[in-house]
């Protein structure tokens, strides 16, 4: 009986629960950085193209397509963003205010393809004050950053190891990929962190101090780390690193 009930409560709850997580994931900005790392993936792809035997490049290019199928990453962030989160009206809120909308945009144009061409050699050193780089510190551990950023980049150079294990299968697969793969995980998290200050000091640098200070305390705070914690597995499920091609 109290199962049932558990059931009958959902259902009434959930299309409004549902319409707040639609409403979260465009809000918070997710199509457009979905939109930003396709991009850079077909940039990814015309590196390999001079390099590569022509049938090893035509695979290359229609695995990562595959997987990387916008409508199909946002199905699999999107389911994975609501099995995590399981209230999503704070971050709503949040990412809905004037300072949310900051934040995004700020966000959005760092991941843009003429900035990241811009600062493919590297970002400009900040020159800051000792608050504003101790308001960047708290922000810096709070934020899943440097796990984001080693998702992206495994999912951006595993391209060509998709189209090799699918052309002579076993090549790439078992126990032993895996856990090369999360060495290569943990390595470029340990390099992201090494500059993980500076990063953030840039791409939020037109956030005023106290903006900054009221971003880090929303990501602290047990509602900014549910919304963190759960992004973070909803980038892992669209980028399905490691994952067998469905």
């Amino acid at each position: 009986m109290r199962r049932l009930f558990f059931l009958l409560l959902m259902f009434c709850t959930l299309p409004v629960w549902a319409d707040s997580q639609d409403q979260l994931y465009t809000v918070a900005g997710w199509p457009e950085q979905r939109a930003h790392f396709v991009d850079a993936l077909k940039a990814a792809q015309q590196r390999y193209k001079n390099s590569l035997p022509p049938a090893v490049y035509e695979a290359l290019v229609n695995n990562s397509n595959q997987r990387f199928a916008p409508q199909a990453m946002d199905q699999r962030a999107k389911q994975k963003l609501r099995a995590t989160l399981q209230d999503p009206n704070p971050a709503l809120q949040f990412f809905q205010s004037p300072l949310g909308r900051k934040i995004v945009t700020a966000e959005l144009t760092a991941t843009r393809p003429d900035q990241l061409a811009k600062n493919a050699q590297g970002l400009p050193k900040m020159q800051v004050s000792d608050n504003r780089l101790l308001i960047i510190g708290h922000l810096s551990n709070a934020l899943p950053a440097k796990e984001a950023g080693a998702e992206v980049s495994l999912a951006i150079a595993g391209v060509a190891a998709d189209s090799l294990s699918s052309m002579i299968p076993g090549l790439m697969g078992g126990g032993s990929t895996q856990g090369m793969l999360e060495g290569q995980r943990q390595r470029l998290m340990a390099q992201i962190a090494n500059d993980m200050s500076n990063t953030l000091l840039y791409v939020y640098r037109d956030l005023s101090d106290s903006e900054l200070e009221e971003f880090s305390t929303f990501a602290e705070s047990t509602e900014g780390q549910a919304y963190y914690q759960a992004a973070l597995a909803a980038i892992r499920a669209g980028l399905a690193v490691g994952q067998p091609l469905k």
